[in-house]
């Protein structure tokens, strides 16, 4: 599972350590990790405190890879920051979609409403040509 992560010391045992930022569920979608969970890098670890970096956890929580995540922070920046999208309009636009849908469903639920009473519009109609037919029928006969 890929990670954010950042590079800090750990001054009791004089390592450095990973602090986990936030954990990726889908391509696009990030959670937040709100506890604070590190892992040891071992004493041979070069990288510098405070770098953030990208790293992949096996499902057993070991290291598989580590990257500097300058590269995947500037293309955030550059897909969604540039172009506007922020966490307001994003919040604009998921409240215009829940509209919308609630309208849908209104509508939706009016045409089923109006499809049942032309239903029932289509079957009075028929019953009373059957009984036109039915009295027509009955003043015919009453004539021979």
């Amino acid at each position: 599972m890929l990670y954010l992560a950042q590079v800090h010391k750990n001054e009791f045992l004089d390592q450095p350590q990973l602090r986990l930022l936030a954990r990726q569920e889908a391509e696009n979608m990030w959670a937040m990790i709100p506890e604070e969970a590190f892992i040891l890098l071992g004493k041979g670890s070069s990288l510098t405190v405070k770098l953030l970096v990208l790293v992949e956890l096996s499902p057993t929580g070991d290291i598989e890879s580590i990257e500097d995540a300058t590269n995947w922070v500037l293309a955030m920046v550059q897909t969604y920051l540039t172009s506007g999208i922020s966490p307001a309009f994003l919040q604009q636009e998921a409240e215009r979609a829940e509209h919308w849908r609630q309208n849908l469903t209104l509508q939706n639920q009016d045409l089923a409403r109006r499809s049942l009473e032309l239903e029932a519009r289509r079957e009075q109609i028929q019953a009373l040509e059957e009984g036109l037919k039915r009295e027509k029928n009955g003043v015919h006969k009453d004539n021979d």
